[in-house]
């Protein structure tokens, strides 16, 4: 019977992901880890009615991430005193979705306009980083929120301060959207040539290009940092 050799520590692969604030060759850090097994603010059953101020829900069952988000405010201050969610997603999305639970309600609640200018990039940071190809999952918390914000701001008939996000054509050829360019750079398009590939954008409307480098840059710095 042949013997079975052992494999040597040389011919190991190297890790697939290093992270970037850590040097850890795992892919999840473990303040990722903790808040992904004991996720922080999550509510799985159905709140009572008039239990919060504000219900907002993003994503579909059906494109494989979905999120309800719950807000309640003190209507004086307008400080976040609670903030609750649940959602049906992947580990990042669950565990960035703690930690921006407990980024906006910790030391008394954070102001609401405050607690707007959270970038991604900020809750990645609290988690000691997420892989690159994960940080889309990171987005899904920012949108149930700032749609949740939008319904409270309606349902105290603050109109006025409704903020929406329209998308516009970007390219006329192919009737490709900003939406669609944040979405290749979210998936880890990070120049023309990356997004390009995933969209064919700009070649046949190459006019749109300088617009097109613009959003790449915009979007990177919002994402990425």
């Amino acid at each position: 019977m042949a013997s079975i050799k052992p494999i040597e520590t040389n011919k190991l692969k190297k890790a697939e992901v290093v992270n970037q604030y850590t040097g850890e060759t795992w892919v999840y850090s473990e303040t990722v880890k903790d808040h992904f097994f004991h996720p922080r603010n999550l509510l799985l059953d159905n709140p009572t009615e008039g239990q919060f101020d504000a219900e907002g829900m993003v994503g579909s069952p059906a494109c494989g991430d979905m999120m309800t988000m719950w807000l309640k405010i003190n209507p004086e201050s307008e400080q976040i005193t609670e903030m609750k969610w649940k959602t049906f997603g992947c580990g990042s999305a669950i565990a960035s979705t703690s930690m921006f639970s407990v980024m906006i309600t910790e030391n008394g609640g954070m102001h609401l306009d405050e607690a707007l200018k959270i970038k991604p990039q900020d809750v990645m940071k609290r988690l000691d980083g997420l892989p690159n190809r994960k940080i889309h999952c990171s987005v899904l918390a920012d949108k149930a929120f700032r749609k949740t914000v939008n319904e409270y701001f309606r349902n105290i008939g603050r109109h006025d301060r409704v903020t929406t996000e329209g998308s516009r054509i970007v390219d006329k050829v192919l009737n490709i959207t900003d939406k669609d360019i944040e979405e290749a750079v979210l998936e880890g398009a990070k120049d023309i040539l990356e997004v390009q590939k995933k969209l064919k954008v700009g070649v046949g409307d190459p006019e749109s290009i300088p617009e097109i480098e613009q959003l790449i840059r915009f979007y990177c710095e919002k994402y990425y940092g």
